[in-house]
């Protein structure tokens, strides 16, 4: 499918996501946790493919912080990164994750039925077609920001002609994901960073070397560059 051509994507806040999918002004969306498990608990939706399925280890959530503040606050960012670092490593034991459920279903926060969100986390879920599959692995948790990550989205905004010319792609990863910052947080929290050059990426079947990023946008057929 050429996304540009053979269909129609709009951006809708996930929120509103499940009020769209029941009125019908969509046929479906690719959505974050819980709101995809809450279009089935509805009955207005079904799970047809986990995003794990089609790249298991993406990279989802980020917390993000503009280079002044980090510079001017560095204490406080610091702080911010082991926050995360120590939520990340208490949310990995599969024997809290009912404990956040119920902290995070709240109106103050996701606002969701617990149940909705104590599927997601524990993998124990009802997928809309009648069948409650066991998938404990469906969310994961690591605070490492892979340059591999970040060097295979510039791959697709330069797939996709958002930006053109020669790009630094191992330059501005190391720029932008500040890598060595994590790996300090971590250790500091007793963790291992395990840093490499990055972790394995498969997409789709497609194996992706990041030392090779050009060639991988150009083995598209489908592409705007």
């Amino acid at each position: 499918l050429d996304p540009d051509r053979d269909v129609q994507l709009r951006v809708v806040a996930p929120p509103e996501m499940v009020a769209n999918l029941r009125s019908g002004n969509f046929d479906g969306f690719l959505g974050p946790d819980p709101i995809n498990q809450r279009a089935v608990y509805d009955g207005v939706g079904f799970l047809h493919i986990l995003s794990r399925e089609i790249w298991d280890g993406h990279p989802c959530c980020s917390f993000g912080i503009g280079r002044e503040v980090a510079q001017s606050a560095p204490n406080t960012y610091h702080a911010m990164l082991r926050a995360i670092v120590d939520a990340t490593a208490y949310a990995t034991k599969p024997e809290n994750r009912k404990e956040i459920a119920a902290a995070i279903a709240p109106a103050n926060y996701l606002n969701q039925p617990e149940v909705v969100v104590q599927q997601v986390l524990t993998g124990t879920i009802a997928d809309g077609h009648g069948t409650v599959r066991r998938v404990p692995d469906r969310v994961s948790f690591a605070p490492m920001p892979w340059d591999s990550f970040a060097i295979w989205i510039l791959t697709q905004m330069k797939r996709w002609g958002q930006i053109r010319g020669d790009v630094d792609y191992a330059g501005i990863a190391r720029q932008v994901y500040l890598a060595t910052d994590a790996e300090r947080a971590m250790r500091e929290a007793g963790l291992d960073p395990a840093r490499a050059t990055g972790r394995t990426i498969v997409v789709m079947g497609r194996a992706f070397d990041p030392a090779k990023p050009e060639d991988y946008v150009n083995a598209f057929a489908i592409r705007r560059s």
